[in-house]
């Protein structure tokens, strides 16, 4: 029985220790919370905008009225600089490239940056202060441009090779064919400002017909797929000639028309006049 009472007496015991640790405990968070140290968070995010748009970059939604300052410092290729407004009547404007600060109907803050190009892509930071707390925000914007395309057809050897090409494009852009026979497709190119280009390549044998071909280039910056047909360019040394024919080779070939009944196989010296376009028929000399 006294054994017991020991027990029970170091069970107490133990139990007011823990129950008086966790009082302190509590204390303290209360009293942290209750502290006037203000409330701050960080948010990193990215965001795209096309070439030739106006474009709009916000990191708050508290009211002009609510903001102690807003300040923009902004990283771009060829320069740093920095927008920003203070309630005290002071701001500061160092891009004077048509960035401004400006607000909504609701009265809350946003960077305007009037037609986006690729000069304004670069890390946008954002630090605002308001009452009860602020945020930072950190922005990488990117820029999306349409690529200029050009498909053609060309000789090479004993083949045909149709070309698709999308130049100057961001992000590079996807070049498919409606026929898949011995695709050669490049990587993309990339030059000095960070555009991509692309060329695809397809090869037919000699004498195979590429009329219904046709090569599919899909870009984020088009809402549907842009489609063109390869044809040989004007002036093209390796495209077939026309031939136009004169007078005379018309009269031939109408007469040729009214002989081939008694006449077939026309001679050699009509043959040049009344076959110019098809001379494998002429017969030999």
């Amino acid at each position: 029985m006294r054994d017991a009472m020991w027990i029970y007496a170091a069970f107490i015991l133990l139990w007011s220790e823990a129950w008086s640790q966790i009082t302190g405990t509590n204390q303290s968070t209360s009293a942290n919370s209750n502290t006037t140290t203000p409330f701050k968070y960080t948010v990193d995010r990215h965001t795209t905008f096309k070439m030739g748009s106006d474009a709009d970059l916000t990191c708050s939604d508290k009211t002009v009225n609510e903001t102690i300052y807003v300040i923009w410092k902004i990283d771009l290729k060829y320069k740093d600089c920095e927008i920003s407004f203070s309630n005290d009547g002071q701001s500061l404007d160092s891009c004077n490239d048509g960035k401004s600060l400006q607000s909504t109907s609701s009265d809350e803050f946003y960077l305007h940056i009037p037609n986006f190009s690729n000069d304004d892509v670069g890390i946008y930071k954002c630090d605002t202060a308001y009452k009860g707390g602020g945020e930072t925000y950190k922005i990488d914007v990117s820029i999306t441009v349409p690529p200029t395309i050009s498909a053609w057809l060309e000789r090479k050897d004993n083949m045909v090779v149709a070309v698709c090409k999308a130049e100057r494009g961001k992000p590079a852009a996807s070049i498919t064919w409606s026929h898949m026979e011995n695709l050669t497709a490049g990587e993309p190119v990339i030059d000095s400002k960070g555009f991509f280009t692309v060329e695809s390549r397809l090869e037919f044998l000699e004498g195979m017909n590429p009329e219904n071909l046709s090569c599919v280039i899909r870009h984020p910056y088009w809402r549907e797929e842009q489609i063109f047909v390869p044809k040989h360019r004007k002036g093209d040394a390796s495209s077939p000639t026309p031939h136009h024919p004169n007078h005379h080779q018309w009269r031939m070939w109408w007469k040729w028309r009214k002989w081939r009944r008694w006449s077939p196989t026309p001679t050699l010296r009509d043959c040049s006049a009344i076959y110019w376009w098809r001379s494998e028929h002429c017969p030999a000399s």
